[in-house]
């Protein structure tokens, strides 16, 4: 088929390599001109597992091209949005980008065509788009969520759970199944909002998860309980399952946190009160603030004291530091007069912009930690994990405090070489 993507970003630029690997002819449209000199060459602007040779290799083969504007005509079968919905200061989404890819579409469409929202829209968004852009063209409009994890983002493209397919008129569904025939997974098909709906719903529930987990790994620092047997035990019961009950430092990324917030806020728009979804974000905001409570329970104050954030990405496997935690522990602790350092294998140059002043950044562990009284693990970078721990105690200065913000390192381990181990919810070692 084919298959116009507009946006290159996280998932459109995903979408674009995985749809020309599997034969379709894909034409890939970003208005940024430094990210499309990059594409062009053939580098990706992400850091994604595998997608740098699946560009390649949809380069090479010419089943993928970039261009900056949309081709005219608009010769194709499937327009794909992917363009970004940040939230805008309230927590609503912002459109503008989908709008303006709306607009060129409707501007120089003249054949039929089906196009696919694959960027998140707040329920009830979609039919007001298809109505407004094009009640009276050639062009049906099918909500179709991606369930990508960044950093896992290809094999869920391929290894996906569900295809959700939501339209007011059933003709494009065949059109879609032939997009993702060689994808093996049940096929949703539904009406547009309810499409919009289970995507958010998806992530609002994810998003609790983690959030309640968090709050039930408070409780046992409360108690004197520890939260890793208690989430084991929860996550044997197949009503509960293991995944998303790791307790931490809370999410981040480019979806939870807004898509939390938009459903929220799109919930009161609808005269309804989402209390347990306002329970969850607030719980997500709180957890930075309790790991920095707890620093200054364990130094004693903050002032002048040295600290070493690792990592700086919201998850590791990506660069993408979009509502990290470290970002938030960083404002913190610099507000309280600390001295900080802050390490990052990949995410460094995204996240300089976003730090406070001042801070000290290195790829490399053992020179972040180099002096510092305090190390914050932040993201469960497998180059922290599997650090030669004594080296950097030697490094270190007295009180050779590790806060484990992933609950992802060996507290026995760490404290017999001499560390004072504190972790999110587990009991002293």
């Amino acid at each position: 088929m084919r298959v116009i993507v507009i946006g290159a970003g996280y998932v459109g630029l995903v979408a674009g390599c995985c749809l020309a690997n599997s034969g379709h002819r894909v034409t890939g449209v970003e208005s940024d001109p430094a990210k499309l000199a990059r594409l062009v060459s053939g580098s990706a602007p992400i850091k994604e597992k595998d997608i740098d040779r699946l560009l390649s290799d949809g380069l090479a083969s010419g089943q993928l091209i970039f261009s900056d504007t949309l081709p005219q005509p608009l010769a194709t079968d499937v327009v794909m949005v992917a363009v970004g919905t940040p939230s805008l200061t309230d927590g609503a989404t912002d459109l503008s980008y989908i709008q303006q890819a709306l607009a060129e579409v409707s501007a120089v469409v003249s054949e039929p065509l089906v196009l696919i929202m694959k960027s998140s829209v707040p329920p009830g968004t979609g039919r007001r788009l298809a109505q407004r852009y094009f009640a009276d063209k050639p062009v049906t409009y099918v909500a179709n969520p991606e369930f990508l994890r960044e950093g896992q983002a290809v094999n869920d493209w391929y290894q996906t759970n569900r295809i959700v397919i939501g339209t007011e008129d059933s003709t494009p569904v065949a059109a879609i199944r032939e997009l993702y025939a060689d994808i093996a997974a049940p096929v949703i098909t539904t009406d547009i909002t309810s499409a919009e709906t289970i995507k958010y719903a998806a992530n609002a529930f994810l998003a609790t998860k983690i959030s309640f987990v968090n709050e039930i790994a408070n409780l046992c620092e409360a108690v004197g309980a520890d939260i890793d047997y208690v989430v084991e035990g929860l996550g044997l019961d197949p009503r509960i399952g293991k995944d998303f009950l790791r307790a931490g430092l809370g999410y981040g990324g480019s979806c939870f946190p807004k898509d939390t917030r938009a459903l929220n806020l799109s919930a009161l728009n609808n005269g309804y009160d989402f209390r347990l979804l306002k329970s969850t974000i607030e719980v997500n905001t709180k957890q930075p603030i309790v790991a920095v409570h707890k620093l200054d329970d364990m130094l004693g104050g903050l002032e002048g004291k040295e600290i070493a954030i690792l990592g700086l990405a919201f998850k590791p496997e990506t660069d993408d530091v979009r509502e990290s935690p470290a970002l938030a522990i960083a404002r913190l602790l610099y507000e309280r007069d600390a001295r900080l350092r802050a390490c990052d294998p990949v995410a460094i140059d995204n996240a300089r912009p976003l730090l406070p002043a001042g801070v000290r950044l290195s790829t490399d562990i053992y020179e972040a930690t180099q002096g510092a009284s305090a190390v914050v693990l932040v993201t469960e970078w497998p180059e922290f994990i599997n650090a030669d721990w004594a080296r950097l105690r030697e490094g270190m200065a007295d009180p050779y405090i590790i806060l484990d913000g992933r609950n992802a390192l060996a507290p026995e381990r760490l404290s017999g070489l001499g560390f004072h181990y504190s972790g999110i919810g587990r009991r002293p070692a």
